[in-house]
């Protein structure tokens, strides 16, 4: 089970490290808008839509590296005292109950807007934008896809733990 959930992880490793780039290409493209905006007077709906593109594919395609790096906002009021084993449970839960059905769920009722707006090529989302609303939304499907794979190797691992004989006060049993 370990080595199955170390090849799901390499998934969302080299997609977070191919798409942690994004982030500097966003920075500079947005600095270049602002400069050619406000120095030279030229303003470009591409160029203004091309930072929105990037920044949806950086949280879209980085939220399984989120979650494979612990990075995500949890509500620690209980967490954060609880034991090794607890915490074990309440992440089996997690996953099990809410993350992997609301994945799969937004997977099903997108999949069909995706699909059409694939094959009709949608186009930009105002006159003289990008011509590819089409590229935007088909992120909501590998959205899904990455945090379901990432999700079933936290899940592993949480198995492993609750498996490996820890006990409540930390023990081993």
């Amino acid at each position: 089970m370990e080595r199955l959930a170390d090849r799901l992880d390499l998934v969302n490793h080299w997609t977070g490290m191919t798409v942690r780039w994004f982030a500097l290409i966003m920075v500079l493209l947005q600095f270049a808008v602002v400069l050619l905006r406000y120095v030279f007077g030229f303003s470009s709906i591409a160029l203004n839509e091309s930072v929105l593109y990037l920044h949806s594919a950086l949280f879209m395609l980085g939220a399984g590296y989120t979650l494979l790096v612990d990075g995500h906002v949890r509500v620690d009021i209980f967490y954060a005292a609880a034991t090794d084993k607890t915490k074990a449970r309440i992440n089996t839960f997690g996953y099990l109950v809410l993350a992997i059905p609301s994945m799969v769920a937004l997977l099903y009722w997108t999949w069909p807007s995706v699909i059409n707006s694939i094959s009709m090529m949608e186009g930009a989302i105002s006159v003289g934008g990008i011509p590819a609303v089409w590229l935007l939304k088909s992120l909501i499907p590998a959205f899904c896809i990455l945090l379901i794979i990432q999700s079933l190797a936290c899940l592993l691992r949480q198995i492993i733990a609750l498996r490996s004989g820890v006990d409540d006060r930390g023990a081993q049993s």
